[in-house]
């Protein structure tokens, strides 16, 4: 069983940044993939950034050129840098790791965005 302990998340005002932090109770170099997704009051859950092994990295049209994701894997940490937020980017985050047989989510945290 894998645990995904998350972090970062809060209350920040439009245009403001967060950085949210995922830490994986085993070797993050064992996953496929790492990420976020995100679900607000209402909506489905949708993805909005992951990053594979070997580096490469997949955003929701959304977030491009505002959003960074990254992954240490000797801290076994994935990363969501958050810029430029907007009202519209409050939900709950959810961390994942595609382990290639199962996928693992955190408890997720709760980002809201005031305007």
């Amino acid at each position: 069983q894998v645990q995904l302990a998350e972090s970062g998340g809060g209350l920040v005002q439009a245009g403001g940044s967060l950085r949210l932090s995922c830490t994986a109770s085993r070797s993050s170099s064992s996953f496929n993939a790492m990420g976020w997704h995100r679900q607000a009051p209402g909506k489905p859950r949708e993805l909005v950034a992951a990053i594979g092994s070997g580096g490469r990295t997949n955003y929701a049209d959304s977030v491009k050129g505002r959003f960074t994701i990254s992954r240490d894997n000797q801290k076994n940490t994935v990363y969501l840098q958050m810029n430029s937020l907007k009202p519209e980017d409050t939900a709950v985050y959810y961390c994942f790791a595609d382990s290639y047989v199962l996928d693992y989510w955190g408890q997720g945290t709760q980002v809201t965005v005031s305007s």
